[in-house]
């Protein structure tokens, strides 16, 4: 590539960088950051591949020009309403200081410069567009964000969330802008995102997970558009978090706090898991640093490139149901008008497209099948059906032209299988339970994990969602979750949850539970375990909940089931969004019940049922007010069918005992009643027999089911075959250090479970 004098000036402008020596940058970045040069063509790189990842190759195809056509619709209603003649650029947004005001106006303008810069579009070839774009760059830079604003309200606006389309309007920009002008608007990103290992509204908080991923692209694609070397160095070397010994290194196993864990989890904000949002955004962002920085001289080491590519099948895929990401690793985004389970599905395939165009021999094979599947499978929001992209207001990055075109790329005859799969993340307290024809996780909070994130005028109906949510997912029933489901859903009686029917306490942060009690144990890839010690945010509502999950369902027990207040108790067995005007049939006898194309529900003993199909209205803007994140006040409504158990007002030791069954057929229904036996459910001991001789058993203290006794609290699965009777063990408080497990006239067995936390243990005893 040849450089000019306009180059030159434009990427040397930093003096002492362009020529730096290598050696090492001590002080605040510390004494392990390497003092290097990247050349004016890394530069040119690096900042070529960043409007890339914004614009696209234009690769024609029917799939692109649906695609333009969305943007074109919601970048010319923004232009539309755009006035650039005053310092209000949009009549509905209005000037001021502050967080609340103006994340949204850099968001519109960036989707307009997107536009422009987007071949074919309808801006591209607007007359005068140009100037447009750069009068309200000029009008934002001297109003609402330069090097001199002071930080007030949101810290991420300031120092992620607005850098990021900042940049993103300047490389689309660029050859329209003055260099002058150009390093002009730069300067507030310099500033607020100086060091992206540290927070530069508070000096002393290192910056973790997504957070330090996000900021690392930013220095990445600013550092190349201001000609500062170094910036480009620091920001990946930020990536291993080399300045701060590795301790917030973005690819490193750890076991408490932030960022990827050891068993496949991945933890935000020190309690919430979040592979749904917060994985996805370290992610999304590895996969950009990758794709800028390759084949220049500050491009990630090949070690660290692929283990950012093993998360993929690890931490992410698990919670993949038809293309979309479950619940329970979501946090407050459920909430999101603009960030339903589909669009998270979405930003995952994007991503995972992204680094598979830079992996190499079986890695890539393996992404490029997961992408595959995942856009193969998920019909009720296509990835290559783009649309609505109005209802985005800068949380997760939309399906766009670039998404789409990279997507068409790959390969589409080597989509990966569903296999069955049981796998229990007990570091960040969730589980995933998949079979070829549907899929289950669960919600729930404990000592270690909230019971739900609240913030940011986010999730207002979160009061349950890790209660014991019960989460099942179909492929021929996709929209439940996606299709309006938390604005309209009865958000106090959540499928799986026994709660009172009464005022919903005050919204918390991230309020955890007093009970370590929550974890399970995996037998095989077909049944597991897995329980929760149940007490009510306001402390007054206790219960022992159970689940033992098989090929063909979930058995659901829960005992002990008390409470004072006079309110009435009820356990909710299924809340189903049946859609708008939905008409599915429930069929409802003695002892089971089924709903047409969604499950059946067989009672295991003679508790009564109480059903009801009603019609829900509600709007975004109820569960989510944020500044600017919040819903549309269009009222939605949606009809559900709820299936209850009531336990009547002050329950002294109730119990529920039920089997879900996915996809079931009526006869399939009628039939398991006999299938399951409990064997125990109590508050000392929930068992049940299930398939293949296999007993499940959550032991809430010491106890005993037939000939096995427990000497602690423990979840234990076990089943009697050649050479002996076969354990599978877990310690779901995560704060013992041995149980013993006794087969009566056969022999003992302790197991060490000293820091394991909560991992299962397999054993025999006997022969």
């Amino acid at each position: 590539m040849s450089i000019n004098r306009r180059d030159l000036l434009r990427y040397g402008v930093v003096a002492g960088v362009s020529t730096a020596a290598v050696g090492t940058l001590t002080g605040a970045l510390g004494s392990n950051v390497a003092v290097a040069d990247t050349a004016p063509a890394d530069a040119e790189k690096i900042i070529a591949a960043y409007r890339e990842l914004q614009v696209g190759r234009n690769l024609p195809s029917p799939e692109r020009t649906g695609a333009v056509k969305a943007l074109d619709e919601v970048a010319v209603q923004y232009d539309s309403a755009m006035t650039v003649g005053g310092d209000q650029l949009w009549a509905d947004l209005k000037v001021g200081p502050g967080s609340d005001y103006f994340p949204t106006m850099y968001y519109r303008l960036r989707t307009i410069a997107v536009n422009f810069a987007t071949p074919g579009s309808a801006l591209s070839t607007k007359p005068g567009q140009a100037e447009r774009i750069a009068t309200a760059l000029e009008t934002l830079y001297r109003t609402e964000y330069n090097e001199n604003t002071a930080e007030i309200g949101n810290w991420y606006s300031y120092e992620i969330g607005v850098p990021y389309w900042l940049i993103q309007i300047l490389v689309c920009m660029r050859e329209h802008l003055a260099p002058a002008d150009l390093q002009r608007y730069l300067k507030p990103v310099l500033r607020f995102n100086n060091d992206p290992n540290r927070r530069t509204n508070s000096a002393t908080t290192i910056e973790t997970g997504a957070n330090r991923a996000d900021k690392s692209l930013i220095s990445i694609v600013a550092g190349a558009l201001a000609g500062d070397s170094q910036r480009i160095v620091n920001a990946i070397a930020a990536v291993t978090d080399q300045a701060g010994g590795g301790a917030a290194n973005l690819v490193a196993r750890v076991t408490k706090s932030d960022g990827y864990h050891t068993d496949g989890s991945f933890i935000q904000h020190d309690v919430v898991p979040y592979p749904g949002h917060y994985g996805l955004v370290l992610l999304t962002a590895a996969a950009g640093i990758i794709h800028v920085t390759e084949g220049t001289a500050t491009q990630l080491p090949a070690d660290v490139k692929q283990k950012f590519y093993d998360t993929v099948a690890d931490v992410y895929a698990p919670f993949v149901a038809s293309g979309a990401m479950m619940e329970p690793v979501r946090g407050r985004m459920l909430s999101r008008q603009g960030e339903t389970g589909y669009d998270a599905g979405h930003q995952l395939t994007a991503a995972v497209v992204l680094l598979a165009r830079h992996a190499t021999g079986a890695t890539r094979k393996q992404l490029v099948s997961l992408a595959t599947k995942w856009i193969k499978e998920g019909q009720w929001a296509p990835y290559f059906k783009v649309e609505n992209l109005v209802r985005f207001s800068g949380g997760l990055q939309m399906v766009g032209v670039p998404e789409v075109e990279f997507a068409k790329e790959l390969s589409t005859r080597d989509a990966a299988h569903t296999v069955s799969s049981h796998r229990i993340f007990p570091q960040q307290d969730r589980m995933v339970h998949v079979t070829p024809t549907w899929s289950a996780s669960l919600g729930v909070g404990s000592t270690r994990i909230c019971r739900y994130e609240s913030i940011n005028g986010q999730n207002l109906h979160g009061w349950y969602v890790g209660d014991g949510v019960l989460y099942t997912f179909l492929p021929g029933d996709q929209g439940n979750y996606s299709d309006a489901y938390w604005p309209t859903v009865d958000a106090t009686a959540l499928p799986g949850t026994t709660e009172k029917d009464s005022t919903p306490p005050a919204l918390q942060a991230t309020p955890v539970t007093t009970t370590p009690w929550v974890g399970g144990s995996r037998w095989d890839d077909r049944h597991g375990a897995f329980g929760l010690d149940f007490l009510s945010q306001d402390g007054t509502l206790s219960a022992k909940k159970s689940w033992f999950f098989t090929p063909d369902g979930v058995v659901c027990l829960g005992a002990g089931i008390t409470d004072a207040t006079g309110a009435h108790v009820r356990t909710t067995i299924e809340n189903r969004n049946l859609g708008e005007n939905g008409n599915r049939r429930l069929t409802s006898q003695r002892h089971w019940l089924h709903l047409d194309g969604i499950a059946g529900y067989a009672l295991l003993d003679d508790a009564s049922v109480v059903t009801s199909r009603e019609d829900r209205t509600g709007t975004w803007f109820g569960v989510d007010t944020g500044a600017n994140t919040h819903g549309t006040t269009v009222p939605y409504t949606r009809r559900f069918q709820k299936i209850l158990i009531d336990h009547g007002a002050n329950p002294k030791g109730a119990t529920y005992a039920y089997v879900v069954l996915p996809g079931a057929s009526p006869w399939e229904t009628a039939g398991a009643r006999g299938r399951y036996r409990v064997l125990a459910n109590t508050a000392v001991v929930q068992a049940v027999q299930l398939d293949s001789d296999i007993v499940g058993a959550n032991f809430w203290a010491a106890g005993s089911v037939g000939r096995v006794s427990v000497s602690a609290p423990a979840s234990v699965l076990w089943s009697r075959g050649w050479g002996g009777w076969h354990f599978a063990l877990s310690d779901p408080t995560q704060l013992q250090t041995s149980i013993t497990v006794t087969v009566a006239g056969v022999g003992s067995h302790t197991v060490d479970v000293t820091a394991s936390l909560g991992a299962t243990h397999t054993f025999t005893i006997g022969w």
